[in-house]
């Protein structure tokens, strides 16, 4: 089937359900097809999408002037995206909440009731969730009159959670564990709020949002290269992937074509960063159920790995490498073999590793059938990456959703059904090798010429969406740009914020002591989380 196969039967069951659709066109929002629709029918609209099995990746707002919002879903199905928009008034500022029909959009639409004061009127949970007290109930933050330093939020009272009303479970053997916000390593900050039976798990709640960062209200005015420094800064062990998603996003709304030599460095660069992650996250899986010599050994490798970035890249992260129209930083001759012979290395060091690991009877007892995320369980929260594929959901942008120069390469993704701490494990070891192999096709196809191009400047109210597979799943950018060039919206939604749901669910029955690896097996990014 293709895009328009499943999208003439979307809008042709819509038409039976007298949902009015005016037209888009895929110019008007690239790579994303776009359909119009009167905010009445926005609940409507996302059952008619769940019975037409799509999924439902993200949504934001955008303010057109004074008076009116612009809201947009992002749905996904087959690697095709279609963004659907409706008009908001901000007098009235209440429609229906895609979180009946769709879980993943609870926590997105509670950031657009505390960031633009937009009330969806039959979602389940009213409870506020972005920087949680730090603003007054009237205060809107990313409404175009709030600025984006206030004083005023320094005299609200402090953001604490104590009126935050977590879920309650009630027995006479029920106790409560609190974790969190500040944890005894170094991690970003989250509460974790358990309720348990002897060790048993009954219940988990999250609270997120401690390191906001302000990142779209702080996007607003900067040029193209301030914002993909910025977008670099989302979540720090994924610079590289949100800085590609930002710059997809410019690049696609200024209709501006980089060089091939510019795209194959980016994706050389995304697997560096897929394969750095994915080395330190198998080492401090290990390390959570006490088995210190594969966290040594795996962050042994990762050094090394990232020696190499700062080395050629002169960031051991990847930081500021991606630039608008291009990359910062070509690859010489001598520096491709030594990647080559670098990549035959980290190889046979990591196919023995996860031999010991693989037949290590006391690791085997920890990892396996701990922390089961079912494929319906998964698909029902719509989680991504390494999350979802070890769940059943065979999805990989690379693959699916093909974007330069992914189109001219062998891309495998693996897939698992049986959800547990060990499948996550694999998954990431699958996509290391994976990586490397599709590492090794880009320097034998690399072709010759520039790495960047001069910018152009999109016209006024151009928009883009880049959608890029970070090395935690699928990453969606929107920009919109104003009359000067300058960025006047920003929205990047991290995979984070769909990952993050499926440990509370995915510790139930677990005992206490499996939180921290059933936690660590997913790895949700608290920074990528909390714009």
């Amino acid at each position: 089937m293709n895009r328009f196969d499943w999208l003439s039967e979307l809008i042709a069951r819509c038409e039976d359900e007298h949902i009015l659709l005016r037209g888009g066109s895929a110019a008007e929002l690239a790579p994303a097809h776009v359909l119009n629709l009167d905010v009445e029918d926005w609940g409507r609209f996302a059952e008619v999408a769940k019975q037409q099995v799509i999924r439902w990746c993200a949504i934001w707002a955008l303010q057109q002037d004074d008076e009116n919002l612009l809201l947009n879903a992002c749905f996904e199905k087959e690697g095709d995206y279609l963004v659907v928009r409706a008009p908001l008034e901000l007098r009235s500022p209440v429609l229906p909440s895609h979180t009946p029909v769709y879980p993943a959009a609870n926590r997105p639409e509670r950031h657009m009731q505390d960031m633009f004061g937009v009330l969806f009127s039959n979602h389940p949970d009213h409870r506020r969730w972005t920087r949680h007290q730090a603003w007054s109930e009237e205060d809107y933050p990313l409404r175009k009159n709030f600025p984006a330093s206030n004083e005023k939020s320094k005299t609200v009272e402090p953001a604490t959670d104590h009126h935050y009303n977590f879920f309650q479970a009630q027995g006479a053997a029920v106790y409560e564990i609190p974790v969190g916000p500040i944890h005894a390593g170094i991690i970003e900050p989250g509460y974790f709020r358990f309720q348990a039976v002897g060790e048993r798990v009954l219940n988990l709640e999250e609270r997120l949002g401690y390191v906001h960062k302000g990142i779209e209200k702080i996007a607003e005015g900067r040029d193209p290269a301030g914002l993909t420094k910025l977008a670099g800064r989302i979540s720090g062990d994924t610079t590289l992937a949100h800085s590609w998603a930002a710059c997809m996003a410019m690049e696609r709304a200024a209709k501006l074509k980089i060089p091939a030599r510019a795209e194959y460095i980016r994706a050389l660069l995304a697997e560096r960063e897929r394969v750095a992650n994915h080395l330190g996250d198998i080492g401090a899986v290990c390390n959570d159920v006490g088995f210190a010599f594969a966290f040594i050994q795996f962050g042994r490798l990762r050094e090394i790995w990232q020696r190499t970035n700062m080395e050629m890249f002169h960031h051991r992260m990847l930081m500021d490498v991606m630039i608008p129209g291009g990359v910062k930083y070509d690859l010489q001759g001598a520096q491709i073999n030594e990647l080559q012979q670098q990549h035959t290395d980290l190889k046979a060091e990591v196919t023995e590793l996860m031999e010991i690991l693989d037949n290590n009877t006391s690791l085997e007892d920890r990892l396996l059938n701990t922390g089961v995320l079912s494929p319906e369980l998964a698909e029902k929260l719509g989680v991504l990456g390494y999350v979802g594929k070890a769940s059943g959901i065979d999805y990989d942008v690379r693959r699916d959703h093909v974007y330069a120069p992914y189109g001219q390469l062998t891309v495998e993704s693996p897939c698992y059904q049986y959800g547990d701490v060990a499948s996550r494990v694999r998954v990431r070891a699958d996509e290391i090798f994976q990586s490397l192999k599709l590492m090794d096709e880009m320097l034998t196809k690399m072709p010759e010429g520039e790495i960047s191009i001069q910018w152009k400047q999109p016209l006024a109210g151009a928009e883009g969406i880049g959608i890029v597979e970070g090395w935690r799943g699928e990453i969606i950018s929107f920009v919109r740009f104003d009359d000067a060039g300058r960025i006047s919206r920003f929205y990047s939604r991290d995979p984070s914020w769909l990952n993050w749901p499926a440990i509370e669910q995915l510790i139930h029955g677990n005992i206490v002591p499996d939180f921290p690896v059933c936690n660590k097996s997913v790895n949700g990014s608290y920074s990528g989380h909390d714009l």
